[in-house]
């Protein structure tokens, strides 16, 4: 699906104006210039320029593009299935990831997507598998993310 600039530019305005408003509400420091809400304010108000910029695109290429327009893939069942495997993966893994934990629902939610994308199964096993636990590495073990153990609670170290 082909969505015009200005639907994008629309969500986005209200989105930085939404953070603008919200880190009004962050704390001063007392005795600084500068305060937590420096750099997302900026961030935001960066935002807030490209929504503008992106809405000015869409309206201006209005008379040539609709404001939505479907592509060939959604026809496809294969791309279309592909595409909900993705999202019912991340759901499935928002809802699974604390009771079953990230070394058991990461790698299955990676083999899923993988076999959805046309991956051959032992291909999608081998790298799902290996890929969470450079990924569990990486975030646990170098960056020190905690991530859900679930089940796995009794192994932790």
């Amino acid at each position: 699906m082909k969505i015009n600039d200005a639907v994008f530019g629309a969500l986005l305005l209200v989105l930085g104006l939404a953070v603008l408003l919200h880190v009004q509400s962050f704390p001063k420091i007392p005795g600084q210039n500068v305060g937590p809400a420096l750099f997302p304010g900026s961030v935001a108000a960066a935002l807030v320029v490209c929504a503008l910029l992106l809405i000015v695109s869409g309206v201006r290429s209005r008379p040539q593009a609709r404001w939505f327009e479907a592509l060939p893939w959604l026809r496809s069942s294969r791309h279309a299935a592909a595409f909900f495997a993705v999202i019912g993966a991340t759901i499935a893994y928002i809802v699974l990831a604390n009771a079953v934990g990230f070394l058991i629902v990461a790698p299955l939610a990676l083999v899923a997507m993988f076999i959805a994308f046309g991956v051959r199964a032992i291909t999608a096993v081998v790298v799902a598998v290996i890929g969470t636990l450079v990924i569990w590495y990486a975030f646990y073990k170098l960056l020190r993310v905690p991530l859900p153990w679930g089940v796995l609670e009794r192994f932790a170290f």
